[in-house]
């Protein structure tokens, strides 16, 4: 799917909060559980079990690469993205099974400025884990996580149209983005508290003549933890 940045953007400089940077490093971080997964740190070698999800032609049909890794060596700095020294600029995780400590996918925050300015989560999981609502179990969990994180004070670049005009300090925002063909993961994200705000057209970055409807959606922190 395409990445760029949406058409017309309308950038303004807000003050608002997000988590202490750097983020916890991957050696701080405690496995958190769920009813049926262990959301914990990325270690090197999750190498073999990330390359299987990424060869996977129905998992990568839904990334901007739009195609498997070829080899193992295509899928080795995708990891390495998410681990010492770097791991401090990003908020990734390995999605296991309790039951089993099997790998089943990856997810978090994978970039902390996203195209409307504000920091955006996403995950990947095996097609053999698909339907089965682990997804959702994932997000709702690592969105406590990220919730949770202490906060400070932040005056960052954003895009107006993430927050309601008039908001002259807009709550702080987490972001994901997702294609209007990908249904699943709009299920996902409207179940687990995210609103959408913006729909637009882009070019599809795994066919560039043809064109790809993307649909933005938002969260708010502050919101989860009122609650």
């Amino acid at each position: 799917m395409a990445s760029s940045t949406p058409s017309k953007p309308k950038w303004a400089t807000v003050k608002t909060t997000l988590p202490v940077r750097p983020l916890p490093l991957n050696s701080t971080r405690a496995p958190v559980a769920t009813d049926r997964l262990i959301i914990r740190a990325l270690v090197a070698e999750d190498l073999e079990s990330l390359n299987v999800i990424r060869s996977q032609p129905e998992v990568m049909i839904n990334t901007p690469q739009g195609r498997p890794d070829i080899d193992i060596d295509e899928t080795r700095p995708k990891l390495d993205f998410f681990l010492p020294p770097k791991d401090g600029a990003h908020y990734n995780f390995a999605i296991c099974l309790k039951e089993t400590g099997e790998m089943i996918g990856i997810g978090g925050c994978h970039q902390l400025k996203s195209i409307f300015g504000w920091p955006a989560m996403g995950y990947m999981f095996r097609k053999d884990a698909w339907g089965k609502g682990y997804a959702t179990e994932f997000t709702k969990g690592w969105l406590d996580m990220w919730c949770k994180l202490p906060r400070e004070e932040a005056e960052i670049e954003v895009d107006q149209r993430s927050f309601s005009e008039g908001d002259e300090q807009p709550l702080e925002i987490m972001t994901a983005f997702t294609s209007a063909e990908n249904l699943a993961s709009q299920n996902v994200l409207t179940k687990s508290g995210f609103e959408r705000f913006l729909d637009w057209e882009d070019a599809d970055l795994r066919n560039p003549d043809s064109q790809i409807t993307l649909i933005a959606y938002r969260y708010f922190p502050s919101k989860h933890l009122a609650n």
